[in-house]
């Protein structure tokens, strides 16, 4: 079926090997000594066990309430994994989130250390990467018993003609039927996973981890966390960083045009640089070759390709499999790849593109919950409006805006008739009384477009931007020495860049 491709603000993680080393020992977190109420000393007083664990790493687990206004109730488990500061003199603690919402921060840590945190925060720092509410191994969100449940939801094509009457209907009883089970299987977690209450958790990681202030490094979604952290604890604020930002009062729909017109200029991008070179498969004009994309995307739902699995191709699942090449001009090759194949009606690559987004094994299985913690997250976060004539309306402007992605990321029903009500109102964030906050952007980012990050710098009252004039998704440690001295520089010795360095 076709699904949100907001899904875009998940971050990608690139696996890097992890340099030999020898942590210390083991050790139990001492909290701070501030002062909180009786109800909260259990969780801001907690002393985390950390253990020897993966790579060579230290994980441990952190309660907290499953609501944080009845904090006497039901607790969930927070899974949190650091690498100890190599120099053995931590400047403090360094919490790291990936994006998503819905990515594990635990398997960011784990897996790619080295491209989720430099040379100079890893040796001044304690990196710590965790799971939030609802997410991997932490207490999460689950919608499905079976995984052939779940590729129905990711993969299968609702018939009929997209925006009409009775496909709109269908698509919004397979999004109720999600919603209901995800409620069936996760029950009163699915109210709590808002980014508010896991904001509330990250300040109470700061306490238990140490910290009188909050050293912060968010990718992506993870950008939103760290600013609705800032804007309900601007006294706890100590160096944050929000790389590829997102901005806190656009709409559901405003993300999505952005969106549209973002991943409509990486492809673009693609394009001009594949065209003319012998293995494109791609002839004549940049304009050429993105109609017949469209044509392509428009005929797939009607005539799909099979996979040998039994699952048909459509235009749903092929542009999950083109947005993940676009992440960064480094994989555009899987582009020209993924369209060589498909022409020549082979479904097999777009598949293996779509499951490593939907995070599928070659066996069926899922290895992480990141879709369904994103639309549960997304869907306390705000709400859109779902009337066929307004959907109809959009989809139009969307249509107009990116003749590529815009049909395909249109007739947004991700959140029609969700089970639990919306927590956050999209509103500007202020933060006022924080301290600096650095917000990169990255001109030619197609997830989080460079006016989000614009936008989110100048509202806040201490934000101060960085541009990388680049391609790709987030550009922190992966795109030249200038972001990166900006951002090290600035954890490491506080230094605020005097105005934007337009890296």
């Amino acid at each position: 079926m076709r699904r949100s491709i907001l899904a875009a603000l998940l971050a990608v993680v690139v696996v890097v090997p992890l340099s030999a080393c020898t942590p210390p020992p083991p050790s139990k977190s001492t909290p701070t000594d501030e002062s909180v109420s009786t109800e909260l000393e259990p969780y801001y007083k907690q002393v985390l066990d950390w253990s020897s664990c993966q790579n060579g790493l230290q994980c441990a687990t952190a309660i907290a309430p499953l609501n944080w206004s009845q904090p006497a109730g039901e607790r969930i488990e927070l899974a949190l994994i650091r690498q100890p500061a190599t120099s053995g003199k931590p400047l403090g603690s360094l919490l790291v989130n990936p994006g998503g919402p819905g990515g594990s921060g635990f398997d960011f840590i784990a897996d790619s250390l080295e491209f989720a945190a430099g040379d100079r925060l890893r040796s001044n720092f304690d990196v710590v990467g965790f799971d939030p509410r609802g997410v991997g191994r932490s207490s999460a969100v689950s919608c499905y018993a079976e995984p052939a449940e779940y590729d129905s939801f990711l993969y299968d094509i609702v018939p009929g003609k997209p925006g009409s009457d009775d496909w709109l209907a269908k698509t919004a009883e397979v999004r109720a039927n999600f919603g209901e089970r995800c409620l069936e299987l996760t029950g009163p977690l699915l109210a709590s996973v808002d980014t508010p209450s896991a904001a509330r958790d990250l300040d109470m990681l700061r306490a238990t981890l140490g910290d009188d202030t909050l050293n912060y490094l968010g990718y992506s979604y993870g950008t939103l966390l760290g600013a609705v952290y800032a804007d309900l604890f601007p006294g706890k604020t100590g160096r944050l960083v929000l790389d590829g930002a997102v901005d806190p009062a656009a709409s559901s729909f405003d993300m999505t045009v952005a969106q549209a017109k973002g991943f409509e200029g990486a492809f673009a991008a693609y394009l001009a640089d594949c065209i003319g070179t012998t293995d494109c498969p791609f002839r004549g004009s940049v304009a050429d070759a993105q109609k017949t994309v469209s044509d392509l995307l428009a005929t797939l739902d009607a005539s799909p390709l099979a996979a040998k699995d039994g699952r048909q191709l459509g235009s749903a699942t092929m542009t999950t499999a083109i947005i993940l090449p676009l992440y960064s001009k480094s994989s555009w090759s899987a582009l020209t790849q993924l369209f060589t194949s498909v022409f020549a009606g082979d479904p097999a690559y777009a598949f293996q593109l779509a499951d490593s987004y939907n995070k599928r094994d070659a066996d069926g299985s899922y290895t992480s919950n990141q879709t369904e913690a994103f639309i549960s997250i997304n869907c306390l976060d705000s709400r859109g409006d779902t009337s066929a004539d307004v959907l109809r309306a959009q989809a139009a402007e969307l249509t107009d805006a990116a003749p590529v992605f815009g049909p395909q990321m249109a007739w947004d029903l991700g959140c029609a008739d969700w089970p639990v009500p919306p927590v956050r109102e999209r509103l500007p964030i202020v933060a006022e009384g924080s301290a600096d906050i650095l917000v990169i952007g990255t001109t030619n980012d197609p997830a989080t477009p460079y006016e989000w990050a614009v936008t989110l710098a100048g509202t806040l009252e201490h934000g101060h931007l960085v541009t990388f004039e680049g391609e790709g998704h987030t550009a922190y440690n992966k795109s030249n020495d200038c972001v990166l001295d900006a951002v090290d520089n600035f954890f490491v010795d506080g230094t605020v860049p005097a105005s934007d360095p337009l890296c």
